[in-house]
């Protein structure tokens, strides 16, 4: 089947940097892909037809960071920090906990009821973690389940270490990189590390990486988020797609991920950069200072934005909540956040297909309850997601 979508008064296609404005156009899409773009009064005729009476058209969010597969909340330490506690990571085993105690119904019903909801707000395109396992019958029941919702599943044995290893981390570092990778491997696309204080040292992370790597799984990096680290300049060492929270960098970190950055920031400028993925839902969750991305922007290098949904740091489903956080907080143009919300995204996966409008690409759109994508900043907190289509299906 067809539709045609007309009447749109703002189009985002991410042709250029400046999200290649266009006004007054159409686009037609066919099954599960963009078939035609053009001007509305040269629209060829479809089978169904979407009047948008003058609204903004974007591309579906692509959030390139969650962690959706987990069973309770900790509602209790998110009030603890909000009343002067630090946020250190250590909560992380208590969702570890919860979520091996917990039987697949559970997992699977929260974490499609978490999808629904980010599908309602705008997001088509969604990587999803493992991480709350930390064994191997855990981490591969996670990865299935989170591969029956998306094909973006991302193998992270190698969060933190769990309570039985404390004493000994390089012995689950085998663990991770033996029999846990090898069980996890039919379900991953990707292997990342939580490169951190009290998570994992730069040689245990690298260790990690390199066995993904020599698994055919492409790499990412939780680097840099509680203070300063080697985490950003090993994603750019081992060429990892993403290098995600980068709130505390120093000159040398910037410079490493500006010598990876592509040339045209354009959906289809290439994929050999490391992509900064910025989380300020983290930050707003943890009362910790907001990454500065106005620092790496003005220096070349590919951001994307992405709500890290964990119980934890940042239990928010919403991708316009964060691109009014980057454009208030970070100090982004509103349209550098949603370029970073959209074709950021798809960089940080390394797709083509998706946060782009263009033939060919997938029939992701998202209509807004506004006539700018400049309202998603303006207007923070306001439900402006009239309707989304989903491979061309509306959700």
């Amino acid at each position: 089947m067809s539709l045609l979508v007309t009447n749109i008064g703002e189009l985002v296609t991410n042709s250029d940097r400046r999200l290649g404005l266009a006004r007054d156009m159409a686009v037609v899409t066919e099954n599960d892909r963009i078939a035609w773009v053009g001007p509305a009064h040269r629209a060829p005729a479809a089978d169904d037809i979407l009047d948008v009476d003058g609204a903004a058209v974007l591309p579906g969010f692509v959030d390139s960071h969650t962690h959706l597969v987990f069973a309770g909340d900790r509602a209790a330490e998110f009030a603890a920090r909000m009343a002067g506690e630090p946020y250190t990571g250590g909560g992380i085993r208590t969702t570890v906990g919860a979520t091996r105690a917990a039987p697949d119904s559970v997992l699977r019903d929260n974490t499609t009821r978490l999808v629904t909801e980010m599908r309602r707000q705008g997001t088509t395109t969604i990587e999803i973690k493992s991480g709350y396992g930390l064994n191997v019958d855990d981490e591969v029941r996670s990865l299935r389940i989170a591969a029956e919702l998306t094909s973006e599943t991302t193998f992270l044995g190698a969060h933190v270490v769990p309570a039985e290893h404390a004493g000994d981390p390089w012995k689950y570092v085998g663990q991770v990189v033996g029999p846990m990778l090898a069980a996890a491997r039919p379900y991953a696309k990707w292997i990342d590390v939580f490169c951190e204080r009290g998570a994992f040292d730069e040689d245990q992370a690298r260790t990690v990486l390199a066995a993904g790597q020599a698994a055919g799984l492409g790499l990412r990096v939780h680097g840099n988020q509680l203070g300063p680290g080697p985490g950003v300049r090993l994603a750019v060492e081992m060429g990892a797609a993403s290098v995600d929270h980068c709130t505390h960098l120093d000159d040398a970190d910037v410079d490493a991920l500006a010598s990876t950055a592509i040339d045209c920031m354009c959906a289809d400028g290439g994929h050999s950069t490391t992509v900064a993925t910025l989380l300020p839902g983290a930050e707003f969750s943890t009362r910790s200072p907001y990454p500065d991305a106005r620092r790496l922007l003005d220096a070349g290098v590919t951001v994307a934005l992405a709500t890290d949904c964990n119980p934890g740091s940042s239990y928010t489903s919403s991708m316009p909540f964060c691109i009014a956080l980057a454009v208030r907080e970070m100090r982004m143009t509103p349209a550098e956040a949603v370029w970073a919300a959209t074709a950021g995204g798809a960089h940080a996966l390394r797709r083509d297909d998706v946060g782009r409008i263009t033939v060919g690409a997938r029939a992701d759109l998202i209509v807004l309850d506004a006539p700018s994508h400049l309202h998603l900043a303006y207007r923070p907190g306001v439900p402006l997601i009239r309707s989304v289509l989903h491979n061309g299906v509306p959700q």
